[in-house]
């Protein structure tokens, strides 16, 4: 903050704190033509109910003094005084990173505990996959969905269907390190009917039922540029995270204009790495929780993963 934009909030702040203080006195004062002690409205009900026309208790209003009082004392204490920090230094940052540091040591043993775990255990550990979802909705339900289903461009994680391998200590690498994957873009290369070709033969390559002579010039030109990543067959590659285009999962919509925008215009997918967001510890019970997920899966699913 300036020297300037400080001035004039302890400015502000001064006018305000004077202002109440004098507000306070300019109403309590007496003036002339004030009620006198026990002068009444005039109204009265039940025959001896009678309303006093009274100041405001002084006790009343010494509370609204203690509440300026408290204003001051506050601002000597906590920030609010232009770039004075406050004689305590208090910083929401500093409290939030005090009050993890304070939860983690209460959840110490029993992240140590899960650690010594094999994932497979773990992930059929009821306790355990009860904390680690709510890790799991802090954490990674932006992209994911509170359920794991996923959404359009991000991974269904409760199917069979896998980028990179389904074994545990794969899914444990992908949350600890991320991944990145590229699909470039080849509607330069292919040419408007070359990208029409190339969608009609993944079509008919999950099975929709395709014109066999537009398969077919598919087929040639899906060799020479898709194969060296997902394959002569189509089935993908584990290794560089390209899906398998032979079943009905798709990441980002199997419809002729999904399919044509990922051919034309290229797909570019982060996951973004949480090892050091959420430490080893974490990153092993989330492992767990993902392979929970996977494991009570009982539907297919139409996103990719």
């Amino acid at each position: 903050m300036s020297v300037q934009w400080s001035l004039y909030i302890i400015g502000l702040v001064l006018l305000n704190v004077a202002g109440a203080l004098w507000l306070l006195w300019w109403t309590a004062r007496r003036r002339s033509g004030q009620a006198a002690e026990a002068e009444t409205t005039g109204h009265r009900w039940d025959g001896d109910l009678t309303e006093l026309n009274s100041p405001l208790p002084r006790w009343w209003l010494w509370l609204f003094y203690l509440t300026v009082i408290f204003s001051a004392m506050y601002l000597v204490l906590f920030p609010g005084f232009g770039s004075f920090p406050g004689v305590l230094k208090w910083t929401q940052q500093r409290q939030h990173a005090e009050q993890v540091a304070a939860a983690e040591r209460i959840y110490a043993a029993q992240y140590a505990r899960y650690a010594s775990m094999d994932l497979v255990t773990l992930s059929r550990t009821p306790e355990a996959m009860s904390t680690a979802r709510n890790l799991f909705v802090n954490n990674c339900a932006t992209c994911h969905g509170s359920d794991g289903r996923g959404a359009v461009g991000f991974p269904n994680l409760t199917d069979a269907d896998w980028l990179y391998g389904s074994d545990p200590e794969t899914i444990k690498q992908t949350i600890m390190e991320g991944r990145m994957a590229v699909m470039p873009p080849w509607g330069d290369a292919l040419g408007a009917q070359g990208v029409e070709d190339v969608i009609a033969y993944v079509l008919s390559l999950s099975g929709e039922k395709i014109s066999a002579e537009l398969a077919s010039a598919g087929a040639e030109r899906f060799a020479m540029f898709c194969a060296s990543c997902h394959g002569p067959d189509g089935r993908g590659n584990r290794e560089l995270g390209a899906p398998n285009l032979t079943d009905a999962v798709w990441m980002f919509g199997k419809s002729p204009a999904a399919i044509r925008t990922t051919i034309v215009q290229g797909r570019m997918s982060q996951m973004p790495a949480h090892l050091g967001l959420l430490g080893a510890q974490k990153v092993h019970l989330m492992a767990a929780y993902v392979i929970n997920l996977s494991s009570a899966a009982a539907k297919p699913s139409d996103e990719h993963e």
